[in-house]
């Protein structure tokens, strides 16, 4: 039983390591082109291998995927990629408007972009106004972030084990909690699309 939310969804946040790839390759092309919310995703990888990535999944895909920029505002139909050596943060703009932000920051969990980071910063952007979701990965990425993100009310959907590559972002984040929906990765696009709709 998901708990109440009161706020539409205004974002889908997406956290994911080891085996992302191929996770991302199977989620983004299954999401409709009226996905109602950007997405934003955290995947831990070096630079330029990123922007090889997000060419990959536009090129498959209804929405529209490409590199964050810093200072570009998220818009629903669009998939927003943090660039491998960068974290990804979101603020509100003037007129409350999702604006990205790119920044040098110390790695956290020995990542840069970090999951935390994204999670922490829609958490205080944004309260309540997420779905949030954690893919295969080695470590706790995301976790604490989703702490944060989960006291203010969002849906949150974990990748399975039988269909991880690694179970070790899914499982720190199931086992502490913070965790609405389990589904293994052919299911995650409807999950999702039924969270932001």
């Amino acid at each position: 039983m998901l708990r109440g939310r009161a706020l539409k969804p205004s974002m889908v946040l997406i956290g994911v390591s080891t085996g992302g790839p191929e996770a991302l390759g199977r989620i983004v092309p299954a999401l409709p082109a009226t996905l109602a919310a950007p997405v934003l995703i955290v995947q831990h990888m070096p630079p330029l291998f990123t922007q090889t990535l997000a060419e990959k999944l536009d090129s498959v895909s209804r929405l529209r995927v490409k590199e964050a920029e810093s200072g570009e505002i998220a818009l629903p139909g669009s998939v927003y990629l943090a660039r491998g050596g960068s974290h990804l943060k979101v603020t509100a703009g003037r007129r409350n408007e999702i604006v990205l932000r790119l920044t040098s920051d110390p790695p956290e969990n020995n990542c840069r972009p970090a999951v935390d980071v994204l999670f922490r910063s829609a958490a205080a952007a944004f309260p309540g106004r997420s779905v949030a979701v954690i893919l295969t990965g080695m470590g706790r990425d995301g976790t604490a972030g989703l702490g944060e993100l989960y006291a203010s009310g969002v849906v949150s959907i974990a990748q399975d084990e039988a269909t991880s590559t690694v179970f070790g972002m899914p499982k720190e984040a199931i086992q502490a909690g913070l965790v609405d929906i389990v589904a293994p990765l052919g299911s995650i696009a409807a999950e999702i699309a039924k969270a932001a709709g």
